[in-house]
């Protein structure tokens, strides 16, 4: 098989992420305003409720498959029964899974509220199983995963803007979320003949993938306490609305840390491919970048949507969604915080076989946040779970940070933290400054929101560009040299079959 260069998988990795920020942009503002905050929280308090469900059916196989693929796509033997062990092992705890998914929706009164709409997002825990994603990311196969994703997202906006006209259409929409986030999964299994064979060659071997497999379970369970959890409790213990407060306002953090962390999901298999290949130098190099790419990115959208949160919220959601900007601002330096984490436990730590200290650091943080969630949701509602996992994710970071604060120590010296600083600092004065001679007047109208947001924008991220560059800073500096030098290659290509045609032509008169 074709293992393109991480830089073409960054770049299609980098389309998919725009488009799953892009879409929800094009979508956010019609639903919220369409739904209302009760339609729009009870879609996604069943979606959060399936969650829990679809974590126990696949245990660890999202995280665990893509390393453990990654290690064997040069042997399509061992592939091919590394694969069929593991979506065995997947049906199984699905069945399991569901099971207990349909007792609990007869015996619990709050999910049988909501039979339908839990009945429909529990597909997605049945396709899950042939979807296999986790091997195409093993494989590298970026392009077919961002034509796939983009094409099923196109045809779930038509469907939305066809069916869903008022609140009582939430179940309409949350059937067409499914479809976008699961319809891909039975082309990807009828694709995967392509790749892999479906006959047995030997006996089996489930004992070698099942401890590593429960690791990276109880790491995906522990996030999942504090990434869900606070949906969940918010919805028993303040109701729907209080959920379309709190996710209009997760909603942008989520939208974020997807664009953050997508040189993740490019780099986590081909990571894993050095410490395999024995390449460390390779690995910290390539870590590297990743700590810079996020720092200039992280740093900057946390501070600018800090300060125009109100703004965001207006254009994406509408007045009704007043109450969603103190949560936005909480849970903005989350997007830094879970950036870096990223970095620590996906990227350094589990290529290397560390995924228990992952799972100790997660466990921390899930514990804080549960914790954090009864104390503070009953009296301060959706900020008080914003805050809540603002600081369980302050926690996950410091302890990986614990764990590798000896490779730490060398990183951070290559690592363009003042740089960043600087251009951060100088960037939020102008950004201040312009947001007082460009403030929004009472009532003002989505065209006047939208472009107060886009000149800011504009002028904040214009001059935090501008000022990393005048400190030339590695990072950017180096991917500019990258795109110099193909256009300077490329123009020589072109020079050079221009002279042989010329001469070509010579000879032929």
């Amino acid at each position: 098989m074709k293992i393109r260069s991480v830089k073409f998988n960054f770049i299609m990795n980098f389309i998919l992420t725009a488009s799953s920020v892009i879409f929800p942009l094009i979508t956010a503002p019609y639903i919220f305003r369409t739904l209302q905050p009760a339609g729009s929280g009870k879609v996604d308090s069943a979606a959060a409720i399936i969650t829990y469900f679809m974590m126990f059916a696949s245990l660890g196989i999202p995280t665990y498959g893509i390393r453990t693929c990654a290690k064997v796509r040069d042997n399509k033997e061992k592939l091919s029964k590394t694969v069929q062990e593991l979506m065995i092992i997947n049906t199984v705890s699905m069945l399991i899974s569901f099971t207990v998914f349909l007792i609990m929706l007869a015996v619990v009164p709050e999910f049988a509220e909501e039979r339908t709409l839990l009945l429909i997002n529990s597909i997605s825990m049945v396709l899950n199983v042939i979807g296999v994603s986790w091997f195409y990311n093993a494989i590298e196969q970026y392009a077919y995963i961002t034509t796939c994703s983009i094409i099923f997202k196109i045809i779930s906006i038509i469907m939305m803007f066809l069916w869903v006209k008022n609140p009582e259409d939430y179940i309409k929409y949350g059937a067409i979320t499914v479809f976008a986030g699961s319809a891909s999964y039975v082309l990807n299994f009828w694709n995967l003949r392509k790749y892999i064979s479906f006959k047995k060659t030997g006996p089996y071997d489930f004992r070698q993938h099942i401890k590593p497999i429960l690791i990276f379970f109880a790491t995906s369970a522990a996030i999942s306490v504090y990434t869900n959890l606070d949906v969940v409790m918010i919805r028993f213990m303040r109701g729907s609305t209080e959920v379309g407060y709190y996710t209009a306002a997760i909603k942008v953090k989520t939208l974020l840390v997807s664009l953050i962390t997508s040189l993740g999901t490019v780099l986590l298999p081909r990571l894993s491919y050095y410490i395999e290949k024995g390449e460390k130098k390779a690995f910290h190099r390539m870590v590297v970048k990743a700590f810079d790419f996020v720092t200039i990115i992280g740093l900057s959208v946390t501070i600018y949507f800090i300060f125009m949160a109100k703004e965001s919220i207006l254009l994406l959601a509408g007045d009704q969604f007043g109450p969603s900007v103190l949560p936005m601002q909480i849970l903005m330096p989350a997007v830094l915080f879970i950036g870096l984490s990223n970095i620590t436990g996906i990227q350094i730590l589990t290529p290397q076989g560390y995924e228990n200290k992952v799972v100790y650091s997660i466990i921390y943080g899930a514990v804080l946040d549960f914790v954090l969630n009864l104390a503070l949701i009953g009296n301060y509602g959706a900020a008080g779970a914003a805050f809540a996992t603002l600081l369980a994710e302050l926690i996950v970071l410091v302890v990986q940070c614990i764990y590798l604060r000896k490779m730490l120590r060398e990183l951070v010296k290559k690592i363009s933290i003042r740089e960043n600083l600087l251009a951060s600092l100088v960037s939020l004065g102008v950004l201040l400054v312009t947001k007082r001679f460009l403030a929004l007047p009472d009532g003002a109208s989505e065209l006047q929101i939208f472009l107060n947001l886009a000149v800011t924008a504009v002028l904040f991220f214009g001059c935090y560009g501008g000022l990393l560059l005048v400190q030339r800073e590695k990072f950017v500096m180096e991917i500019i040299g990258k795109i110099f030098l193909e256009r300077w290659k490329k123009h020589g290509e072109d020079h050079e079959n221009t002279l042989e045609n010329m001469d070509q032509q010579d000879k032929e008169i």
